[in-house]
């Protein structure tokens, strides 16, 4: 017996799993991604009885059918890992939905043990489980929990170290029948394929029987690397199947298997195994909450008064922390000016690492508050219910409803990331439904964007932050879904699929998890501003600072003066003045323009640019100057500029690593080139039009 085991958590959304992957583990945590894409990896670990414990948190997911890529991920990593246990842990409140999943890991032959979770809700609505009885009928352990106290916590670890000892994974036989429109034929392919070792080295020949007829991409795709003729019988066995099917019953075979699954759940929690109480004196929580808050006039009023609520918590109690971050910034430049002698090193340190770095690190307390906002709309369940009624909003601009979550993920109330947003829409089934929510989704205000927002909304609109953000937010939306509705309307023209939702129980979240959640995502954050834009900002650095003009030219001109003109000399100078000619129509001067263009990198960089340019462009006694102080006395900057400014920011060109992930989900250079092209020619094109507009009714001051 190994001294390390394996351990992967696997469930469906809102379950419980990361709660109780946080209660095994602690702070003996890793995150990571998994290799070749952004999908996050929690790793842990916990020590038992002399054994060494790996546990791996697999994305959440509703079955092993390779529909989105968490399913994929989940799938892949049991079958090529070979975790020595899988702990399925399901709501026990809903186990006639939570064990689908878990009827899929039984057949694919995996050791698994049960985790009821939330067994205080199930005693509180009345319900009873007969555990030994279930336990029998499924022929594998099952341990009640309540995950986020840790009630059952140590039983769990002995189940899952026996069951380690016990089965060590084998070819387990677990089979259920799909009716005789099926069962013939699938006993058919499941003979062929023993017969001649088709994927058998991976998979049981009965699952992989089961993906042919339900059209499973990635196993037919590996089907036909392994043996070409083999896989061709085998679909062309499943397309009979499907064509008899859909003669007869006017369905297609996944449907059936699905419709099956369920009836053999059904008929697994009778006889007493699941008993409810038969009248019930008061209406579920949930259900009365959701009578208001799903409510066709009264949802959207509620969740426009939760996000004002969130910037409104974000901005009051961030602002001090902040102030406090921008001093000790000031200071650091204030010391490093003093104690390095001026040239070339004190430049870069001074104006370029402190300069621009530190603009984005002040704004980490707004970010924390941000996204401890959104951890707790997270794991009390609300977010599910914005996604449930914005599908009704969606529908008119050709969006599917799962497009919401996406959009959500990629920043739909600031602080998400357009990179696993654009991931999300896996979820999709039609193509164009999917590309035209690809293309959309860079318009939210990923978390990239919030500290732009926040330090050009405490420059000019201090009195109103909350409401400016708001607006802002519900602007993304308002020219996404505009977006969305030409994109539909022209090159992706095509019919709409029908949406559907589980919506989870409301439940209140853990501190640990709230906690972990927020530091996460904020790691991310800081690890980001603390590699990929120190790399950037010392190059847009150097771009600015080089070349130097011959001494001859600057002392031609005023000492005050020789900073400013240095900077526009420069590389980077240069390029923003010829891009003027162009921007010029939206009020961009040349700095903003170099700022735009490092923005391409990474948006987190608009800042740190601006921070580096302000600080080039100022004399040694200026340097202690926060960057808000240097734009507000900036007479190029106003109100008006700062909203075309933000704005711009919104909806131009996505970043590289965006670009990079589109390419790949669409399978096209073209799309991501498109979307470039798309998303910059719109913002300019509002850009000028609110610039010119604005002047053109007295706006300009």
């Amino acid at each position: 017996m190994t001294k390390e085991l394996v351990v992967a958590l696997a469930g469906n959304p809102n379950c419980g799993k990361s709660t109780l992957f946080n209660e095994l583990t602690g702070g003996r945590q890793h995150v990571s991604n998994y290799p070749g894409i952004t999908v996050e990896r929690k790793e842990g670990f916990l020590t038992f009885d002399g054994l060494r414990l790996k546990i791996v948190d697999l994305p959440g997911t509703y079955s092993l059918t390779a529909y989105s890529i968490e399913e994929l991920v989940a799938r892949d990593f049991i079958v090529d890992e070979k975790p020595h246990v899988v702990v399925n842990i399901v709501d026990a409140t809903s186990l006639d939905r939570h064990l689908y999943l878990t009827i899929q890991l039984l057949e694919l032959g995996v050791p698994v043990v049960l985790v009821l979770n939330m067994m205080d809700m199930v005693e509180q609505r009345g319900i009873t489980i007969d555990r030994e009885r279930l336990e029998k009928r499924l022929g594998i352990p099952i341990v009640p929990m309540v995950a986020r106290i840790g009630k059952g916590k140590e039983e769990l670890i002995r189940a899952i170290v026996e069951t380690a000892h016990r089965h060590p994974r084998s070819n387990q036989k677990f089979t259920i029948s799909y009716g005789p429109d099926i069962d013939h034929h699938l006993h058919e392919m499941e003979r062929i394929i023993a017969e001649q070792g088709f994927l058998v080295e991976k998979y049981p020949p009965r699952w992989v029987a089961l993906k042919y007829l339900e059209e499973d991409r990635q196993i037919i795709e590996k089907g036909d690397l392994a043996d070409r003729e083999l896989s061709e019988r085998l679909k062309a066995m499943a397309g009979k199947i499907a064509d008899h099917i859909a003669k007869t019953l006017d369905t297609y075979p996944e449907a059936v298997i699905a419709d099956y699954r369920y009836g053999f759940i059904t008929a697994l929690l009778k006889d007493g195994v699941v008993q409810r109480p038969s009248v019930t004196s008061k209406r579920e929580l949930t259900d009365i909450l959701d009578r208001f808050l799903t409510n066709r006039l009264l949802g959207p009023i509620i969740m426009v008064f939760v996000l004002y609520l969130v910037y409104t918590i974000t901005f009051k109690y961030s602002e001090l922390p902040v102030e406090w971050v921008n001093r000790f910034f000031g200071l650091l430049a204030s010391y490093g000016a003093r104690a390095l002698p001026e040239g070339p090193l004190r430049s870069l340190i001074v104006d370029g690492i402190i300069g621009g770095v530190g603009n984005v690190f002040s704004f980490v307390p707004l970010i924390v508050l941000m996204f401890l906002c959104i951890a707790i709309l997270e794991d009390t369940g609300y977010l599910a219910r914005v996604a449930y009624m914005l599908d009704r909003v969606f529908r008119i601009f050709g969006l599917h409803g799962n497009s919401v979550m996406a959009l959500i993920i990629g920043g739909g109330i600031a602080g998400g990331c357009a990179v696993p947003g654009v991931m999300a829409t896996r979820t999709l089934r039609s193509s164009k439904e999917r590309l035209a929510t690809i293309l959309v989704t860079p318009f939210m205000n990923c978390g990239a964007k919030l500290p732009v927002y926040a330090m050009i909304i405490a420059t000019f609109f201090e009195a109103g932050r909350a409401q400016i953000m708001l607006i802002l937010t519900i602007l993304s939306w308002m020219i996404a879904l505009s977006a969305a509705w030409i994109l539909r309307s022209t090159v992706l023209r095509g019919p709409s699929t029908p949406f559907l939702l589980e919506l989870p129980v409301y439940r209140l979240p853990t501190l640990k998890g709230l906690l972990i959640h927020t530091w996460e995502r904020t790691w991310q954050y800081m690890k980001k501003a603390g590699t990929l834009i120190v790399a950037i900002t010392v190059l847009l650095w150097a771009l600015m600072s080089y070349p130097k003009p011959p001494e001859e030219v600057l002392n031609s001109i005023p000492p005050e003066s020789h900073s400013q003109f240095e900077l526009e000399y420069s590389i980077a100078g240069r390029l923003g003045k010829s891009l003027s000619y162009i921007t010029k129509f939206c009020g961009f001067d040349w700095k903003i323009n170099v700022a735009l263009f490092g923005g391409f990198a990474a948006k987190e960089v608009i800042l740190s640019t601006l921070g580096t340019a302000y600080a080039l462009g100022t004399e040694d006694e200026e340097s202690t100057k926060s960057l808000s102080e240097r734009i507000r006395n900036d007479p190029h900057w106003t109100p008006l500029m700062a909203w075309v400014f933000m704005v711009f920011v919104m909806i131009y060109a996505p970043c590289m690593a965006t670009l990079v992930v589109i390419a790949k989900e669409t399978g096209s250079l073209r799309w991501s080139i498109f979307s470039l092209v798309f998303n910059t020619a719109i913002a300019f094109m509002l850009a000028v039009g609110m610039y010119q507009g604005g002047l053109a009714l007295g706006l300009s001051r």
